[in-house]
């Protein structure tokens, strides 16, 4: 822990190998949840979407979770139709929800193709009915962005709850985020950084630039070892 630096980190773990990052940051949801049931009754829960979350959702698939206690939410979508293999809740149906028994009611996805605009206010809705997520899920794009919140794009300047964003410099151009506000008003933000395309946006925060994903505050970093620019 603390091994390496970054800006407005509450900690950084560095793991040799994808597998033990995503069981360990699986095994940290459930205890997790099961301390947010027993506060409030119910664990709200935002999931990233990308390759590195998707190994921690297979292991998280396995673990004990009260699930019908879990409020599901996503920090990002892509504007596609439904059902598009590109989009994040695609995934994250194969990964997880297809093996764990939660309600329908209780997942709360942006219905993202609706188009920016329309999805953004109606996910703001949404967002309204809760008081702040427990945790965040969090991943990081080789230019430093998290959820689709890029750098010197405007919607990563916005103070809604969610955010849409236009002219991505990924495809699709249109997307849905939860706004930087959002995510530092979690309880609990969780980073899952994996891969050597990540070392240069790492390095550039270890230097202190505030890339968007260096301004979410009091965040735990998971990060692979083969991330790490000096690894």
């Amino acid at each position: 822990m603390n091994t390496y630096n970054l800006p407005n980190a509450k900690a950084v773990f560095i793991y040799d190998d994808l597998d033990e990052l995503s069981l360990t940051v699986a095994q940290r949801i459930a205890v997790s949840s099961a301390q947010a049931m027993a506060s409030r009754g119910v664990f709200h829960l935002v999931l990233a979407g990308g390759e590195t979350p998707r190994r921690c959702y297979e292991k998280l698939r396995d673990l004990a979770i009260d699930w019908p206690h879990v409020q599901l939410y996503i920090g990002d979508e892509r504007c596609l139709p439904k059902g598009d293999t590109q989009r994040n809740d695609t995934m994250i149906c194969a990964a997880l929800l297809e093996h764990i028994s939660i309600p329908p009611a209780n997942v709360n996805f942006i219905p993202s193709e609706l188009g920016a605009h329309t999805a953004a206010a109606a996910y703001t809705a949404v967002l309204e009915r809760i008081a702040v997520p427990d945790m965040v899920l969090l991943g990081m794009g080789e230019d430093g962005h998290t959820a689709s919140l890029f750098p010197d794009n405007p919607a990563t300047e916005s103070v809604a709850l969610a955010v849409p964003v236009f002219n991505s410099p990924k495809p699709p151009p249109e997307r849905v985020s939860l706004g930087m506000n959002t995510l530092n008003a979690a309880r609990q933000k969780i980073f899952l950084v994996a891969g050597a395309g990540k070392r240069s946006a790492l390095e550039q925060m270890s230097r202190g630039v505030l890339l968007p994903a260096a301004r979410v505050a009091d965040a735990e970093w998971h990060i692979e070892r083969a991330a790490l620019p000096f690894s």
